[in-house]
């Protein structure tokens, strides 16, 4: 064995993953506010990248877009965007030398100038236009404090108790414990604390849902004996015990569904409907409409689309104000940079649309006839269809919603396992089984209703081969009480 050194040349391949590819893979599953955020933060750092803020093409400008089928082109939106590149053939390599290179065309201006606004509006608006701010949950228990005590030894005691408040407006925290800490008297916490179950909103404070609820019906002169009763076996009335609920209350079916009645038109959550944030409106990425042919347009929503531009003007000045190999490095870097962005985000734009195209070509019954029509549908079946990898398509179809005439779903919504039909028959989409389970349980006689048994029997009638623990599942998932629990509630009427 020879111990001499000597040198080997070896050929191998291997995945590199660029600063490049990873950035085109993050904008290809990012919704389009999220990469507006993030061309928001380019626009930032790249000096050679500016806003396009020219106005969007309009129906009079001869924007169309073609329906489905064919394949429609790419947005003109990402087209303005990318109107200041220069062609692939044009352009050179991305890691080509730009010493030499040298444009004499100034960049991209405004068609309202150098600044300002066309007609040279100041923008200021009046005060009528601003949105009062809304109070919070302790602002408006606090003002009531100051007109309800008088005694500044209450006031301290009620500022203590707004502080311990939950989201949901209980107070988790024991007389006693809050009379330690004050260094007062239990009764006198007890008494303070009585006086602000009745505070706007009623049932404030109150330790547990029984005494909110009796706090709501107090003040409604609604809490007599058998309500009482009702509110100390609310456990009961969770588990739809009807017939065990008359007896402890000592009404009748009539009078035990008019007391639920009056409960639950009560609010469980009295603080939760004031520093609750409202929730997040979505925003479609892909819009839908219906063509005068019956088919399909697809579009990318241009109001979310981020639309920026390489000011090669601006490049070019500076090349030829660099002193250094230094400068001249960073700019080629900045253009570089520049380039690969608005080239990722036209890749994007035209694989959302090619991924979408062909989820609303498998799914076209659906948006005619509604969720039942629903078709099975996996990642590899548009991943085929489209010539890309599943990975990609899971990407496309991460985080992305699209409004149609139906609504607005997120494009996962679509992707359903397939449940064997019987005989050897058509596949059925497990969301489209899902309706008809819910649909079938909702029409049901209150005299017969359906277990988990008899709806396998009537989908497999359907042509739906289904086992009964997956009808369980099923009905679990929507919530949906067991055949036991079902009868036992109608049995009263309601």
């Amino acid at each position: 064995m020879s111990l001499a050194p000597r040198l080997d040349l070896r050929q191998s391949q291997s995945l590199v993953m660029t600063p490049q590819l990873r950035q085109a893979i993050k904008l290809l599953q990012s919704s389009n506010m999220e990469v507006t955020a993030f061309v928001e933060e380019e626009l930032e750092r790249n000096p050679l990248l500016e806003r396009d803020e020219r106005p969007l093409p309009g129906p009079d400008d001869g924007h169309r877009v073609d329906p489905l089928p064919p394949a429609p082109a790419a947005p003109d939106s990402h087209a303005a965007a990318t109107s200041d590149v220069l062609p692939q053939e044009q352009a050179g390599p991305l890691d080509a030398e730009w010493d030499n290179v040298y444009d004499a065309g100034g960049g991209y201006e405004s068609p309202y100038g150098r600044g300002g606004r066309a007609d040279f509006a100041e923008d200021l608006s009046g005060i009528e236009d601003i949105a009062a701010a809304g109070r919070t949950l302790r602002e408006h228990l606090g003002e009531q404090v100051r007109l309800a005590f008088a005694d500044p030894a209450d006031r301290l005691i009620a500022a203590q108790m707004i502080a311990l408040l939950d989201p949901a407006g209980r107070l988790p925290v024991e007389d006693a414990a809050i009379a330690a800490a004050l260094g007062c008297e239990v009764a006198r916490v007890a008494a303070v604390r009585a006086r602000m179950l009745r505070f706007e909103p009623t049932g404030m404070f109150a330790r547990h849902l029984g005494e909110c609820l009796a706090a709501q019906l107090a003040e409604r002169n609604r809490l007599d004996p058998a309500m009482q009763a009702l509110l100390d076996h609310l456990e009961m009335l969770a588990r739809r015990d009807r017939a065990g609920l008359m007896q402890v209350c000592g009404v009748d079916a009539e009078d035990l569904a008019e007391m639920i009645a009056e409960i639950r038109r009560l609010d469980p959550k009295p603080g939760a409907s004031f520093d609750a944030s409202p929730a997040p409106a979505v925003v479609p990425d892909v819009l839908m409409r219906r063509a005068e042919d019956g088919g399909w347009i697809l579009e990318l929503n241009p109001e979310t689309l981020p639309r920026v531009l390489v000011n090669r003007g601006f490049y070019a000045r500076c090349q030829v104000s660099a002193r250094s190999k230094d400068d001249r490095v960073f700019l080629a870097e900045r253009l570089q940079s520049a380039n690969w962005l608005l080239k990722s985000l036209e890749q994007r734009a035209n694989t959302i649309i090619k991924v979408a195209q062909e989820i609303v070509r498998r799914q076209d019954a659906f948006f005619h006839h509604g969720v039942e029509h629903l078709r099975p549908l996996i990642l590899r079946d548009i991943a085929e269809e489209v010539q890309m990898h599943e990975s990609t398509v899971s990407r496309v179809t991460a985080n992305k919603y699209i409004a149609t005439p139906r609504g607005t779903f997120e494009l996962k919504y679509f992707f359903t396992t397939a449940i064997a039909g019987t005989q050897g028959g058509e596949q059925h989409s497990a969301e489209a089984v899902r309706w008809r389970i819910r649909a079938m349980i909702a029409a049901e006689d209150p005299d017969a209703v359906l277990s988990d048994d008899a709806i396998v029997e009537k989908l497999r009638q359907e042509g739906v081969d289904i086992a009964r623990r997956t009808v369980a599942k099923y009905r679990e998932a929507l919530r949906i009480p067991s055949s036991v629990q079902r009868k036992r509630e109608k049995a009263v009427p309601a």
